[in-house]
């Protein structure tokens, strides 16, 4: 779907100010009353040879109170809204990047989970995580009794959700 110039405009305006391909999809659909893809929006920003701005990564919280090993679920069912998901890569290994929360969706699931992956927060620490077929999320983490900062784990529970629509959960 093509565009008009002061269209294009608003789109680039929208890069600019750090929005996401996601936003700038339903921004066209409630302001234009154009309905476009998540790739379709990619390949419009790619055309305008624009690139979208990371996010600034979440400020590290000192990591409170033990947990006992093993798993431990994290609140209820999954939030899957059915909106465009986005992929993991296999680049976001490691401490990330600014040191933000990074997940990792696993190509093969863990038995007895509809997916899992890992994560890496952003104290270093690293841990496995599944979701089961009722939707409750699972966390081991690696280090026996790590508990990650609230704050990790609310950018986890949200890098995890972007991660899981690009993949079309």
């Amino acid at each position: 779907m093509n565009l008009n110039d002061a269209q294009k405009k608003s789109v680039v305006e929208w890069i600019a100010q750090g929005m996401k391909l996601s936003e700038i999809q339903r921004r066209i659909n409630s302001e234009f009353g154009i309905v476009m893809t998540y790739i379709e929006v990619r390949f419009l920003v790619d055309d305008l040879k624009l690139t979208p701005k990371d996010p600034e990564p979440p400020k590290p919280v000192a990591v409170a109170g033990g947990q006992s090993p093993g798993d431990s679920t994290i609140g209820g069912p999954a939030n899957m809204k059915g909106e465009p998901e986005k992929g993991m890569s296999e680049a976001n290994q490691g401490v990330p990047p600014g040191g933000g929360v990074s997940v990792k969706v696993a190509t093969v699931a863990r038995p007895g989970a509809l997916v899992s992956g890992s994560v890496t927060f952003s104290d270093g620490n690293s841990a496995e995580w599944h979701l089961d077929q009722t939707g409750r999320l699972g966390l081991s983490p690696k280090l026996p009794g790590y508990k990650p900062s609230p704050a990790d784990l609310e950018a986890f529970q949200i890098e995890l959700q972007e991660e899981l629509q690009k993949l079309g959960f």
